[in-house]
């Protein structure tokens, strides 16, 4: 275990998170780490290797197994109040739900009985709603799903209700919507635009907020722009805090855009989520799984 390095740019940072962090590599096999989620029932973390089509599971007793092998080129995960996993599926084009036992059903693959792009990343809300973005990059080509036309003109963040099986847009104004993440108190609704993948040159790579009102997604307000690269995935602490993927590791501010610093990874990284508390992250990043634990 290594001493993360550490740019502060603010000294609320001591304060917010910490003054200090250890970095562990758990895992270095995948050929593009994505998704983790902490399962605390399980005290262990999934995450998905979305190009090599395997889902991982990495616990403090039995260390990294295969969890899912073919994945239907899973990305995203979020756990439900039940302790159910929820995943974004490239292969299927879906949302699906792992029970306790094991069982897999799909929960939602289309809209208007259009098939859906390729499900990116996915969050639960306390009312059980299931929000998540579709961008195209399951279907642009065989890596990481099946190159296939789009049936939906556009990319969206969609609301999914399990309790009726309904689906609505929440909100048109994202071009490529990817990660995304509710405030602490989930009338906000943080989500990455990273256009600049497909449009180098007039392409977005910021990071957008919404006001979250019933099941849609109102007053787009841009928070921060993310270099170097893109923002990816990310997580919200309780006290706002943003954790940020981008090309050198994470970028962490504040939801009104203070930077307060930088953890430096030297590896693209994709994701993040927070394991038993709010001080331990597990980060995918290029090929990797790491813990970062703040003093």
């Amino acid at each position: 275990m290594l001493s993360a390095k550490i740019e502060v740019y603010d000294q609320r940072f001591y304060q917010l998170v910490g003054t200090e962090a250890k970095l562990e590599e758990l895992f270095d096999k995948a050929i593009w780490a994505e998704g983790p989620i902490w399962l605390a029932k399980q005290q262990a973390v999934v995450f998905s290797d979305v190009k090599g089509n395997t889902m991982y599971r990495w616990s403090a007793q039995q260390g990294t197994e295969i969890f899912r092998q073919p994945s239907q080129f899973a990305n995203g995960n979020a756990v439900d109040a039940e302790g159910n996993l929820i995943t974004c599926e490239h292969g299927r084009r879906a949302i699906s739900l792992t029970d306790q036992t094991g069982n897999i059903r799909l929960l939602v693959n289309k809209l208007d009985g259009k098939q859906l792009n390729s499900p990116n990343d996915v969050v639960v809300k306390s009312d059980g709603t299931i929000w998540f973005t579709d961008p195209p990059y399951g279907i642009l080509s065989d890596a990481e799903g099946k190159k296939s036309p789009s049936e939906i003109i556009g990319c969206y963040v969609y609301c999914y209700d399990p309790q009726t099986d309904d689906i609505n847009i929440a909100t048109f104004h994202v071009m490529r919507p990817n990660g995304l993440a509710f405030s602490a108190d989930e009338t906000k609704l943080v989500v990455a635009d990273m256009s600049a993948v497909e449009f180098a040159k007039t392409g977005l790579h910021h990071l957008v907020v919404f006001d979250v009102e019933g099941k849609q997604l109102h007053n787009r307000t841009t928070i921060a722009e993310i270099s170097p690269g893109i923002p990816d995935g990310f997580c919200i602490d309780q006290n706002n805090v943003i954790y940020c993927s981008c090309e050198t590791g994470l970028l962490i501010l504040l939801i009104d855009g203070t930077f307060l610093g930088r953890i430096i990874l030297d590896k693209t990284t994709s994701n993040c989520t927070f394991g038993p508390d709010q001080k331990t992250l597990f980060i995918t990043a290029t090929n990797s799984l790491y813990r970062l634990t703040f003093n």
